[in-house]
């Protein structure tokens, strides 16, 4: 018999009708029992309210109300899951496959791991199979791995509730990026899938603003691991992307 092993998988959006279907319908879809499904709306205009109402059925709390941007949508849902995990999947974010949640924790017994992780495909609105993430998954995943880069996408890190902290809302563009760093800090163990765990919608929110993105991970990683390695990682960034 399976562990009952719980996860909150919570999607943020804003006047996102256009994408949100698919994320909905990929949540509805998972054969995984144990779950709790967020919505955080950020009071759309669009027809965003009335696509979330066609599956009111497997939503099991609805936020609409105005806020201060996607983290602050963000650490809505964290205030109140109750799931032994966190997911986000945001607009446009599917997961790989309807079994993606079942096959996942079909592997997972206590003493349950701090973060759970995966590969990502990048799909085009159409859904349709871009590529692999362009930074692949570490074998073993620690604090200091995303000196590397954020070498595991934020919808395929699935930390432990436990150890969720609110992300920083200083940060407009990255604060995903010093929130997995801050979960790692405390972590003590973490678990490869080995699977692909999401597709990831192409265009977003930080693919839009890359070079902002980038400069508040500059700040991020000095503030996490200090001038010299942040410098010298950069440093390795340029090298690998003259190679490429």
């Amino acid at each position: 018999m399976q562990e009952k092993i719980s996860i909150s998988v919570i999607t943020v959006c804003y006047n996102a009708a256009k994408e949100l279907r698919h994320t909905l319908q990929s949540v509805a879809s998972q054969t995984y029992p144990h779950i709790q499904y967020i919505v955080v709306d950020g009071a759309s205009t669009d027809s965003s309210l009335e696509l979330i109402k066609e599956y009111q059925t497997d939503i099991d709390l609805l936020i609409s109300e105005p806020d201060s941007g996607i983290y602050d949508a963000m650490n809505k849902g964290i205030k109140v899951a109750t799931g032994d995990y966190l997911c986000f999947m945001n607009a446009g974010d599917t997961f790989h496959s309807p079994t993606t949640l079942a096959d996942l924790f079909a592997q997972i017994h206590r003493p349950l791991p701090d973060v759970i992780y995966g590969e990502t495909n990048i799909v085009d609105e159409s859904r349709h199979f871009l590529r692999p993430r362009r930074l692949k998954t570490p074998q073993q995943l620690t604090y200091l791995s995303f000196l590397s880069g954020m070498v595991v996408c934020h919808q395929s890190f699935y930390p432990r509730r436990a150890l969720v902290p609110y992300y920083n809302l200083t940060y407009r563009f990255s604060s995903d990026f010093d929130w997995c760093l801050n979960i790692l800090a405390k972590a003590t163990q973490t678990y490869n899938s080995q699977m692909v765990l999401t597709d990831y919608l192409a265009e977003g929110t930080t693919t839009r603003n890359h070079r902002a993105s980038l400069k508040e991970r500059f700040r991020i990683m000095t503030h996490h691991y200090g001038w010299l390695k942040t410098f010298l990682a950069h440093f390795y960034f340029a090298l690998r992307s003259l190679v490429k």
